[in-house]
């Protein structure tokens, strides 16, 4: 992802930051020292500080989003986290036949699956820092699920098919629910 990329979300998170919000961030960020903290008055001026002292980057944002996590901007934490996804982000979906068949299959799973959604998610080849931050952001195991699949869907992009859920599934043996997905398919 270019450093452009990256900016605008920097940007973007610094624009939506009230002023008491920005204040909890510079007291989080004690150690950068209270004359250096005093100068800051936005977002991008903090974030340029961190950057400068080797906290944040493009491939370094796990501080920032400590930070957001502090402040309660989850939101915003998100939208840190969707740029971390990378590839499959934008333009680069399936086409609409198929979001339809993986929709259907979203929701079957959701509502189907359970506790076994990190088993699914290692099986679709995401990382365990990932499924760590889907546990963070979400205790409802059905919407938890949700967050994991639209995870792996913006992993693969236009390569995401329902075939390769059912394949998951099946391959987790968690058959029944990949019956229930595959009859849901056929009488959409």
């Amino acid at each position: 992802m270019s450093s452009l990329a990256f900016n605008s979300v920097l940007l973007h998170i610094s624009t939506q930051l009230t002023t008491g919000q920005l204040d909890s961030m510079k007291y989080l960020c004690g150690d950068i020292g209270k004359g250096v903290l005093e100068n800051i008055k936005s977002g991008t001026q903090l974030f340029q500080v961190l950057t400068e002292r080797g906290k944040l980057g493009a491939d370094k944002t796990e501080y920032l989003a400590k930070l957001l996590k502090e402040i309660e901007r989850i939101d915003l934490l998100e939208k840190l986290n969707n740029f971390e996804s990378g590839p499959g982000d934008g333009d680069d979906q399936p086409d609409v036949a198929e979001r339809a068949k993986l929709d259907i299959a979203t929701k079957v799973i959701a509502e189907n699956l359970g506790r076994t959604w990190r088993k699914l998610g290692r099986k679709l080849g995401l990382t365990d820092v990932k499924l760590e931050s889907v546990s963070r952001r979400h205790t409802d195991l059905e919407e938890t699920t949700r967050e994991l699949l639209k995870e792996w869907r913006r992993s693969r992009g236009a390569g995401a098919r329902a075939s390769d859920l059912v394949g998951a599934l099946r391959a987790c043996q968690l058959n029944l629910t990949a019956d229930k997905v595959e009859e849901s398919l056929l009488t959409h």
